[in-house]
């Protein structure tokens, strides 16, 4: 069965999640979490190279009624890009304001689309879509290269301190994509369309269990790569250390502890 990936909302949406966005970007400025904000904005360019460049002009797996594509896909790339690309990164960095950032994020995702639909009800809706056939094989390879080497690493890897923490990144590459998606079909925007419940789930569940969880081993390598090097506020660490070294440092924390 072909999993048709559908949102349905109206404009005002638009304009309440960039206000959002705009907040966000702007606490975690006032906060000083700038690598965060760095790697949030690179999901969002990320999300849009692949959106549009990908799934629209070279798999024509896009489809939109009542917008604009690529303005509609910039908004969505941007949105979706930079929330949870910090969302992950704040959960690999176990940081100690966790709960706050989640439930910022969590609590939008379900409060939007609830909010345009009352206040925007008359406003001409806006239906984008796309279909999976033509890619989800190629993100299953992705997935399994990226789990398949993390394993293969820990196999190797003689100090347990050192090694992948894969159910941990396992849990974070599902929650987030779950979050995302539940808190569309809630909010009536994701399948709105579609009455077969059993594809409205089927989407949840595959999209869930690929689309971000597909990164969450090579995320976490950047992660760790940059933050052996760089703090949050962009500055030198003091002691640099090397992969594996940052690697039992994370291992070591707890989301409490700081």
């Amino acid at each position: 069965m072909e999993i048709v990936a559908q949102r349905v909302f109206n404009p005002l949406y638009i304009y309440l999640d960039t206000a959002f966005l705009i907040v966000l970007c702007a606490l975690l400025f006032a906060k000083k979490k700038y690598l965060t904000l760095i790697w949030g904005i690179f999901g969002g360019v990320l999300y849009m190279v692949v959106d549009y460049g990908i799934f629209h002009l070279l798999t024509h797996s896009r489809s939109i009624e009542g917008g604009n594509l690529f303005w509609v896909l910039l908004w969505m790339s941007m949105s979706y890009g930079i929330t949870n690309f910090v969302w992950i990164w704040l959960w690999y960095a176990k940081d100690n304001r966790l709960a706050e950032w989640s439930l910022l994020i969590v609590v939008w995702w379900i409060a939007a689309p609830l909010i345009a639909n009352t206040f925007g009800q008359n406003l001409t809706p806006i239906k984008i879509q796309r279909t999976t056939g033509a890619y989800h094989g190629y993100m299953a390879i992705l997935l399994i290269a990226g789990y398949a080497a993390a394993i293969c690493y820990n196999l190797f890897q003689k100090d347990k301190t050192k090694r992948f923490p894969l159910f941990w990144l396992l849990a974070i590459g599902v929650l987030v994509q779950f979050a995302w998606e539940f808190s569309l079909l809630l909010g009536g925007i994701r399948s709105a369309e579609i009455a077969n419940w059993g594809q409205k789930l089927t989407t949840l569940v595959v999209n869930s269990l690929l689309e971000t969880n597909l990164g969450a081993v090579p995320i976490f390598c950047i992660y760790a790569l940059v933050t052996a090097k760089l703090t949050e506020a962009l500055k030198r660490r003091d002691v640099p250390v090397k992969f594996t070294e940052r690697i039992a440092e994370l291992n070591a924390l707890h989301v409490k502890e700081r």
